[in-house]
């Protein structure tokens, strides 16, 4: 398990209140209600599994994977976001255990998991080779890692590039979130320690409406865009030209108030 200095607690604390802000639940279930399930069903979760979601949010994987029978860990650095989550579960008829844990220092054993899951997820966490150990560390040998990124060309990779000149500077030895996405990336982040490593490119429709509301919805729920305009917040000419570079973004990949954005499906056997 990764040990944390009185750095890393204090980068995360931001993490956490960064997803915190705005309405991440409402997010997922509005813009990406089916990812979830799409990721269960690429990793062929079934019943009687111990399954692990890390960075789950409101359990938009980890619903699905209880559904099929699995008994269900969600985790999550923000735990602001379990009442929603547990609010979901109950309705859809599952229980599932949520766990306050930080994607690069989980606390769990090793080998503890038969799958471990991350919807659009760990990739946030800040440091991805220490993300991708813990995901490995805390999978049993001859059990699945499955992951589902953005990817760095797709609608919420250019988002994150129209966002990046107008953010704060990223933390030392931060690599960008959607890197995540790249299939080379991901095989050079977990080496010789999976075996069997598949990945496919898909992608979902956001049927958002025009730019300008798409925008403001953004502004208002996204955490990661409320957090980039909080910090312009003091200067109207920096804040005036994020509008509209994320307006200018939002109008390139319109398409009749229709976006698509794509991702990276990951299935990787953690090697004995």
């Amino acid at each position: 398990m990764t040990t944390t200095t009185d750095a890393d607690r204090t980068l995360k604390a931001k993490h956490r209140a960064l997803w915190a802000s705005g309405d991440y639940p409402k997010v997922a279930a509005e813009l990406i209600p089916a990812l979830g399930a799409d990721l269960v069903r690429y990793c062929g979760i079934t019943a009687g599994q111990r399954v692990l979601d890390v960075a789950a949010g409101a359990g938009n994987a980890a619903i699905p994977a209880a559904l099929t029978g699995a008994t269900v860990t969600a985790s999550d650095l923000t735990p602001e976001l379990f009442d929603a989550g547990r609010a979901a579960a109950s309705a859809a008829g599952v229980q599932l255990d949520w766990v306050e844990a930080d994607a690069e220092a989980l606390p769990f054993a090793d080998g503890e998991f038969d799958a471990v899951l991350s919807c659009v997820g760990a990739m946030f966490a800040p440091h991805h080779r220490a993300t991708a150990d813990e995901l490995r560390r805390v999978c049993r040998p001859g059990g699945n890692v499955g992951l589902l990124n953005w990817t760095p060309e797709g609608f919420i990779g250019h988002l994150f590039t129209t966002m990046g000149p107008f953010a704060p500077p990223p933390p030392p030895g931060a690599q960008p979130p959607p890197l995540w996405g790249s299939e080379d990336h991901v095989r050079e982040l977990f080496g010789d320690g999976v075996t069997a490593l598949e990945t496919q490119r898909r992608t979902v429709v956001l049927d958002q409406g025009e730019p300008v509301a798409f925008r403001d919805y953004w502004k208002r729920h996204y955490g990661p865009t409320v957090a980039v305009y909080r910090f312009n917040a003091d200067d109207p000419e920096r804040t005036a030209a994020l509008d509209a570079a994320f307006l200018g973004f939002l109008e390139t990949w319109n398409r009749g108030g229709r976006y698509e954005a794509e991702y990276l499906l990951v299935n990787a056997r953690r090697a004995g």
